[in-house]
């Protein structure tokens, strides 16, 4: 469903991503993991054709980024690390926005926009988006994916601005859409979602993948916790010495 095969974007000098190779299955959870400019906001914007690599190749759904581009957009689903959302945009008007792009039947969608609005309490669709904290965008940018039901679905720190009831219901929703075949491609800096939701994770550090498997088959290479293995592969310094020294 995801297959990347010596993705590497430059900027000028810097290396952002360099020669990584991705293959993930239909029906997956699979965890992006990394530090902060690791490159992993970067690896999604190439494989949903946001930004163009330097190198390498995409093929998502078995169809080449190159070639294929806007059926690939129109099949997936994409929730950024910020939502972008035009201000002088109400809520309902947003939606209504990607409805139109999509060319989405509307007595179909607007049942999915009633049940996602109830599940995570949007009941603010009448507002300008100007008006609406982080997490109440955020919310209703999963709303504008989620209801289009996506075959493959990236998204960059998502659970970031959701109150805990609200990242609780996105978690469960979706491990559900997985189980119905739907592939999730997810960055995250909370560790205790991706060893709880992700069926495999990739570490990203400085551009490079550094280690991709299971959780528990880390677990049983390393010998110990998810947090200590991340730490350990990623953290050029002893944190306890950094620690002692403030």
């Amino acid at each position: 469903m995801i297959k990347a095969v010596n993705l590497t974007k430059k900027f000028g000098d810097f290396t952002a991503v360099d020669s990584i190779n991705l293959n993930v299955k239909k029906g997956e959870i699979f965890g992006f993991l990394g530090p902060n400019g690791a490159g992993k906001t970067t690896t999604i914007k190439m494989l949903t054709g946001a930004l163009k690599p330097t190198f390498g190749m995409v093929e998502i759904l078995g169809m080449d980024m190159k070639n294929k581009e806007i059926e690939i957009k129109r099949r997936i689903g994409v929730v950024p690390d910020e939502p972008k959302i035009y201000e002088h945009l109400r809520g309902y008007e947003f939606l209504e926005f990607i409805i139109s792009i999509y060319k989405l039947d509307k007595k179909t969608v607007k049942s999915r926009i009633d049940d996602l609005c109830n599940v995570f309490g949007v009941d603010y669709l009448d507002k300008f988006a100007g008006e609406m904290s982080h997490g109440m965008k955020q919310k209703l940018m999963l709303i504008s994916v989620l209801m289009r039901k996506p075959e493959v679905l990236f998204l960059d720190e998502p659970t970031v601005g959701l109150d805990a009831k609200s990242a609780k219901i996105l978690k469960e929703l979706l491990k559900k859409y997985a189980e119905e075949g739907t592939t999730v491609f997810m960055t995250t800096h909370i560790l205790e979602i991706a060893e709880k939701m992700c069926d495999r994770i990739a570490i990203i550090n400085k551009g490079q993948i550094i280690a991709e498997a299971s959780v528990t088959e880390l677990k049983e290479k390393y010998g110990q916790s998810l947090e200590d293995i991340f730490l350990n592969l990623t953290a050029s310094e002893d944190i306890k010495e950094l620690v002692e020294e403030l």
